[in-house]
């Protein structure tokens, strides 16, 4: 049976947010038991968790500007009281987004929190000291390597608030395209010259020339493995407020399917929500909001190209939004 570190109760709300983190924790050879990766369809969450309980050494609550879900909420109720009851660490995780003044538990509000809200102290190194007991600085984190790769160890100290190293980054591609300078251009928050880098590595990832448009089915079937690398990466620099499977959770909260099939309801009121609709009027390229002040979702926007994801030329996003890879 696989073991794990630590286990990751979170609102479904903040799943993207919580993905983010828990692919930095196993960057630095931390185990996370995430529901979305070790839930297997078709049975209880409840039986997967009792096979796992007793052998979780911490878990992490994570707050953000959702507050507790009923599911997290019943999940804490049955499953932290193990983890009290065996003297585990339980970490309150406030997400970037989380209120300024959150409201926690009654049995969380004595913890010491970790805050990703601030730089100072670095908020992954404190929660890796919560799960494992070493105190940030103190002890190199060796990065697990590959059995097919010749060993090549390389030490990150936890207390190292410098930007992610750049061979922190899987970036996978069944294309043969590069990543490293759409990780590059995340990392120092240049939303606007990113999503333009998008548009240009999809482009070349189903071998089409600069200009060209996608389709709904070149969308619909984008290549697995360079969708999630990009997704990825959007997710892990904007801690969860862009990414396209951002975008999918929340076209699928508006009533949007996952069919490949297009919904002009769902897709103007998914629009409304991430930004691209102002007062039912589709904003234009020129609008466009390339920061995190814009709404959670409003990037990227590469599949669209200027303007293309209006009423009578969607462009085919929703097929995107569709993909099974999301």
């Amino acid at each position: 049976m696989e073991k794990f570190d630590v286990f990751l109760c979170h609102n479904s709300k903040d799943k993207p947010a919580v993905i983010g983190v828990a692919e930095q924790l196993q960057q630095r050879g931390i185990v996370p038991w995430l529901d979305i990766w070790h839930l297997r369809p078709g049975f209880s969450w409840q039986d997967s968790l009792d096979e796992q309980i007793n052998e979780i050494q911490a878990a992490a609550v994570f707050v953000g500007n959702s507050g507790f879900g009923p599911w997290q909420d019943q999940e804490i109720k049955a499953f932290i009281r193990a983890f009290v009851n065996r003297k585990c660490p339980v970490i309150p995780v406030l997400l970037p987004d989380a209120p300024q003044e959150p409201q926690l538990p009654v049995f969380l509000q004595g913890l010491m929190w970790v805050d990703f809200r601030l730089q100072n102290p670095e908020p992954m190194g404190q929660l890796i000291w919560g799960i494992t007991g070493e105190k940030p600085g103190t002890k190199p984190i060796i990065q697990p390597q590959s059995p097919t790769i010749p060993p090549k160890r390389e030490l990150v100290f936890l207390g190292d608030i410098s930007p992610p190293k750049r061979d922190l980054d899987d970036l996978p591609s069944e294309k043969g395209i590069g990543y490293t300078r759409l990780r590059d251009l995340l990392a120092a928050k240049s939303w606007k010259e990113a999503d333009q880098e998008t548009y240009r590595v999809m482009i070349q990832a189903v071998g089409k020339k600069d200009g060209d448009y996608l389709s709904s089915d070149e969308l619909l079937n984008f290549p697995c493995t360079d969708l999630r690398t990009i997704d990825y990466l959007w997710v892990k620099y904007s801690n969860g407020h862009f990414g396209f499977s951002v975008q999918k959770e929340i076209y699928l909260s508006v009533g949007g399917k996952a069919d490949g099939k297009f919904n002009r309801e769902a897709w103007r009121s998914f629009a409304d929500r991430v930004g691209w609709r102002v007062e039912s009027i589709w904003i234009s390229y020129s609008k466009v909001t390339f920061d995190t002040s814009s709404p959670r979702g409003h990037l990227p926007l590469a599949t669209t190209t200027i303007g293309y994801w209006r009423d009578s030329h969607h462009g085919g996003v929703y097929s995107l939004l569709s993909h099974r890879d999301l």
